[in-house]
């Protein structure tokens, strides 16, 4: 038989009741703290809950499950973990593989810091979108930089979980993220990330000591955030509920603003620069043509073409509008190659 038990986000006095008579009749009890670390009063209480054998798991025991697995096939063993079990996908994996080889399985969830701390912060849960991780691989940016692009495109916030390294008690400063993606837009270039978007810190939370502080990217990365684990969230389209609980439930810096506002998307930043420079391309190359009349249809489809793009794009049909002004490009730049002209793009 194995066990997937939650412990909650307040420690130990958030640990179900029926939480805890599995643990006093487990013969085993697996504890994994490499997605969450857990405080030494807690780990004491735990143990005292525990009747049978206590092991603190690493996380290659977890991802390699074959100890897990071996023991519980005759045995019952629980594996314990922070927050709601099912949050790792590499528990869901280790269930997959118990249930394939017929070992009965059972779950007691619990809350989990990412489902709580979006309520305490005031924010919409579904509103959420893509959860990503920033690792202090700091080349490791452009995966999240595009999460949140995505997301701010749909008006959704975007959380995004900092590197905790189990072994080297190492966590990830909130100010390190911020810096990392604010240098990733320099390279990126797609007007995601400035000094100026909001964002919120959530520290701690489901603890006594838990915060959250929100505020602008330029005065977040001066702010001491205490200790660990943190969350930063980078809002999206905010409803005005949004912003009056995020005034109320934490500090606020700066006033709550509206990141998708800021950001267009690839094809609406490409139209924006495209439909000008054909336009230009055409208008320089009409002269040419303007004793020829065997040549006024293409122009007037060219032009048709680049009018096209722009109703395209202003009704919201990017792939369209790019479509449109692929082909009004193509004209002018036969048109101009004809006349010995180098193509404008």
């Amino acid at each position: 038989m194995l066990w997937f038990v939650g412990l909650g986000i307040s420690g130990a006095k958030s640990i179900p009741l029926e939480a805890q008579e599995v643990l006093g009749k487990a013969d085993i009890v697996y504890l994994e703290q490499f997605t969450s670390p857990i405080g030494k009063s807690d780990l004491t209480k735990i143990k005292k809950m525990t009747k049978g054998q206590f092991k603190t798991a690493k996380r290659w025991q977890v991802e390699d499950g074959n100890e897990i697995l071996k023991n519980a096939k005759r045995k019952k063993i629980v594996l314990l973990s922070y927050g709601d079990p099912y949050i790792a996908t590499t528990h869901i994996e280790l269930r997959a593989r118990a249930i394939e080889e017929k070992i009965k399985t059972h779950s007691i969830h619990a809350s989990s810091s990412l489902t709580s701390m979006i309520g305490e912060c005031g924010l919409h849960f579904y509103k959420v979108g893509r959860i990503a991780t920033i690792m202090s691989d700091m080349k490791s940016l452009t995966t999240p930089y595009y999460v949140i692009y995505k997301n701010i495109i749909e008006g959704n916030h975007t959380v995004l979980l900092l590197e905790y390294n189990q072994d080297k008690d190492f966590f990830l400063d909130p100010k390190e993220a911020i810096i990392g993606l604010l240098e990733t837009e320099k390279g990126q270039k797609r007007n995601v990330i400035n000094p100026n978007t909001h964002a919120i810190v959530a520290s701690r939370i489901g603890f006594k000591d838990q915060s959250i502080v929100s505020g602008n990217f330029s005065s977040l990365k001066k702010q001491d955030f205490g200790k660990p684990p943190h969350t930063v969230i980078i809002t999206g389209r905010l409803h005005f509920t949004e912003s009056d609980a995020l005034k109320i439930f934490g500090k606020c810096i700066d006033e709550p603003s509206d990141n998708s506002e800021k950001t267009k998307k690839i094809s609406v930043q490409m139209m924006k620069k495209y439909v000008p420079m054909v336009r230009e391309a055409l208008e320089e190359v009409e002269p040419l043509y303007k004793d020829q009349k065997e040549f006024q249809t293409i122009l007037e489809n060219a032009e048709l073409y680049i009018q096209d793009a722009e109703k395209f794009l202003e009704d919201g049909q990017d792939e369209v509008a790019i479509l449109s002004i692929g082909y009004a490009d193509g004209l002018v730049d036969a048109l101009r190659l004809a006349k010995g002209m180098e193509p404008k793009m």
